[in-house]
C-alpha cells in the first residue's frame, strides 16, 4: 500500500490515551504532529509516559482510546503496514551475544524476508555507516556498550524504514560513546532522509539532537517547540552572587534597575533575572559597592533546556 501522508506529517496522534487496567493512566490525551525528515525528542522524567507512547506508535501495545497514525496508517487497524515502514531500537539492548555483528544483521534481514543479495548489500553499507566493519565477524559479547548500541541502531535500518524510533538511545553509555551516538544519529537524518523520534530524559541530548522537543509529564505534552524557542521563552539571563554585608539594601537597589526582571535570595545565594547579563555586571558590582555589600563570587548563566524542563515538570524525585 502507498503511504497516505498529508502536509509531510508522518506521525500524528489525536487524544491518544493508554490506561492500564483502569488504574494507571500512563498516557493522557497526547496530540502529536511530526513532520518528515525531523528529529523529534520526547523529553520527560522517569514514568512520564515516553516509552508507553512509543510502544503504541510502534504497534507493541494498543491505545485505550484516541488515534495514532504512522506514515498515514492507523497503528491498530493497519499495524502490519506500520511495521513495514518503521525501525525500532529499545531502551534495553536485545542482542544475542553469541552471534557476530554480521549474523545479528543477517538474521534480522531474513526475518523480514530480504533476499541474500539484498541482505549482503545492505549489511555492507550499514557496517560502514556505523564504523563496525572491522568488528563485524567478532561475537557481540566482545563489543563495548557503544558498539552494541550502534549495532542495534543499524539493525533497525536493515529494512530501510521511513521512521526510526529510539527509546533512550544512549542510556547507560559513557560520555564519549554518547557523543559518538549523537553524531551517528545526526548523520542518519542528514544522509538517509529519515524521521527520528527519540525518547530521553537527558536535557543535553535533546538540546544537541532535536529539531523539535516535546516535554511530557504525567502522560501529557506540557510544552513543545524547537530547543531555541523553548529556551528563549525562559527570558532573562541569571546573575548569581554570594557575599556579605547589607543584603536588604543591595536587593532593594537591584529591584529598582529597569532591566531586572526578578531578584531572589535563597540561603545566601542571590539570583538576579536580567537581560544581557554580561553587559550588566559592571553596573551590578557598582551597585553592590554603593549598598555596602561585598561580593565574594559572581557569575552569569543563560537559560538552558534544563531550566525549561524543571519549570514544566518540577523538581521532585521520580522513582517510577
Amino acid at each position: 500500500m502507498i503511504e497516505k501522508i498529508h502536509n509531510n506529517i508522518v506521525v500524528e496522534t489525536k487524544r491518544l490515551v493508554k490506561n492500564y487496567e483502569g488504574r494507571v493512566l500512563a498516557v493522557d490525551g497526547i496530540d502529536l504532529s511530526i513532520q518528515e525528515n525531523t528529529i523529534y525528542a520526547l523529553l520527560g522524567p522517569n514514568g512520564a509516559g515516553k516509552t508507553t507512547t512509543v510502544s503504541m506508535l510502534t504497534t507493541l501495545i494498543e491505545p485505550t482510546s484516541g488515534t495514532a497514525k504512522v506514515m498515514g496508517f492507523d497503528v491498530v487497524c493497519q499495524a502490519n503496514e506500520v511495521r513495514h515502514r518503521i525501525g525500532v531500537t529499545f531502551q534495553e539492548m536485545v542482542i544475542d551475544d553469541d552471534l557476530t555483528g554480521r549474523q545479528v544483521l543477517d538474521y534480522h534481514g531474513r526475518l523480514y524476508g530480504l533476499g541474500t543479495h539484498e541482505r549482503e548489500k545492505i549489511i555492507k553499507e550499514l557496517l560502514v555507516l556505523a564504523e563496525l566493519e572491522e568488528a563485524a565477524d567478532r561475537r557481540v559479547k566482545t563489543y563495548s556498550g557503544g558498539m552494541k548500541r550502534r549495532l542495534e541502531l543499524i539493525r533497525g535500518l536493515m529494512t530501510q524504514p521511513k521512521i526510526l524510533f529510539l527509546d533512550e538511545p544512549t542510556s547507560g553509555l559513557d560520555p564519549q560513546n554518547r557523543t559518538t551516538i549523537w553524531r551517528y544519529i545526526r548523520n542518519l537524518k542528514e544522509n538517509n532522509q529519515l524521521t527520528l523520534l527519540l525518547t530521553t530524559h537527558y536535557m543535553d541530548e535533546a538540546e544537541a539532537l532535536a529539531d523539535v522537543v516535546g516535554i511530557i509529564d504525567h502522560g501529557r505534552i506540557v510544552v513543545e517547540g524547537t530547543p531555541r524557542e523553548l529556551v528563549s521563552g525562559m527570558g532573562a539571563d541569571t546573575i548569581q552572587i554570594t557575599g556579605s554585608g547589607d543584603v536588604d539594601s543591595f536587593i532593594n537597589k537591584l529591584k529598582s534597575l529597569p532591566l531586572v526582571q526578578s531578584v531572589t535570595n535563597t540561603d545566601g545565594l542571590i539570583k538576579i533575572g536580567i537581560d544581557s547579563g554580561n553587559k550588566r555586571l559592571a553596573e551590578v558590582v557598582s551597585l553592590a559597592a554603593r549598598s555596602d555589600f561585598l561580593i565574594e563570587e559572581i557569575s552569569v548563566t543563560k537559560p538552558s533546556l534544563g531550566d525549561v524542563f524543571l519549570k514544566y515538570t518540577g523538581r521532585q524525585l521520580r522513582d517510577k
